[in-house]
């Protein structure tokens, strides 16, 4: 039997956890909550009220806030945090695992400051020897609609190509489909970037837009990932599969979307620091608008529709302000 920790005790975290025990390859799953207080009160209630309510945990998921019951002897460490926690989490775990795990990111974002995706934080903290074996998990994925049991479908990539199967055996379940694929960057980057593009199209309903709004803000948004994303090295069909295209449908359009939420109330003029202190979840935009716009700015890539987002994030600027910039921008080819 296969032993694997998940590290975050969020929405996600929590469905995977469900997910793995119903996968056709049987898993030893442990659940490192960093709140001893959360991690307890699951454990007896084999529920989470806190991020995945009315869902029931199978037994056989062990609950710890301790890292080394989690990680010992795991073969599998699944990351599920927020971005920004990526690294002090791995930094914490790294010592008590095994030099023959191997490790996947379930995580959506870019750490802040250094612009890095999960996987470069990984490796930059693995010992370099034996190489680290890292993969990426992504797509469109409710966690609510996973843990439920609903058909999900997603991408895992890696560079490894037997790590990559052998995961994808490992997890796969009746109701969860994995595609490998070994484009790394633009798995993580579409992963990243459909975010902030999902308060954009949040703040457009806000401001009661309609469907025309919106369904061009999902296509140039498409169009303003796929450019970034093919000067960085990533592959065009990577941003028009689950990880891109699909992802960016479901977090754009989903009433379950966390940064949607945030741009729809956004668009309502309530202020960023009212919405997110009312949230006990991450939306990973908010953080992620700001190290994009540097991304592109560094290899000089055209992004108004993230540029904007930045600018109602950090500056205040109004969403009916932002959306008049970008009309009104020069007229041009498609």
């Amino acid at each position: 039997m296969t032993k694997t920790a998940i590290l975050g005790g969020g929405g996600w975290g929590t469905a995977l956890a469900i997910l793995l025990t119903r996968s056709r390859k049987p898993n030893e799953i442990s659940l490192w909550v960093r709140n001893a207080e959360l991690a307890t009160a699951i454990q007896q209630k084999r529920e989470n009220k806190v991020y995945l309510p009315d869902v029931h945990i199978p037994e056989i998921v062990r609950i710890t806030s301790h890292m080394d019951e989690a990680v010992s002897g795991t073969q599998i460490i699944l990351g599920a945090m927020p971005s920004a926690h990526a690294r002090s989490i791995y930094s914490a775990a790294l010592p008590l695992v095994a030099n023959d795990a191997s490790f996947v990111s379930a995580s959506k974002g870019l750490e802040s400051g250094t612009h890095l995706r999960m996987s470069e934080v990984l490796m930059e903290l693995a010992p370099k020897k034996p190489a680290p074996r890292i993969a990426v998990i992504s797509g469109p994925s409710f966690a609510l609609e996973a843990a439920r049991g609903e058909p999900t479908a997603v991408v895992l990539a890696s560079r490894d190509a037997s790590l990559a199967t052998m995961l994808q055996e490992q997890f796969a379940g009746p109701n969860f489909r994995l595609y490998t694929n070994d484009d790394v960057l633009g798995v993580e980057l579409a992963g990243a970037m459909k975010n902030v593009m999902a308060i954009a199209a949040g703040a457009c309903q806000g401001l009661g837009l309609g469907s025309n709004a919106l369904a061009a803000l999902i296509t140039r948004g498409l169009a303003e990932m796929a450019r970034l994303a093919s000067v960085l090295g990533a592959r065009p069909e990577t941003l028009s599969g689950l990880a891109g295209l699909g992802d960016l449908v479901l977090t754009c359009t989903g009433a379950l979307s966390r940064n949607r939420h945030v741009g729809m109330e956004l668009g309502k003029s309530r202020s960023l620091k009212e919405i997110t202190s009312s949230m006990r979840t991450v939306a990973e935009g908010v953080h992620t608008a700001a190290p994009l716009l540097a991304l592109g700015r560094e290899h000089q890539i055209e992004m108004p529709i993230t540029e904007q987002v930045d600018a109602i994030l950090r500056e205040g600027k109004s969403p009916k302000d932002a959306i008049r910039d970008i009309m009104e921008r020069p007229l041009k080819r498609e």
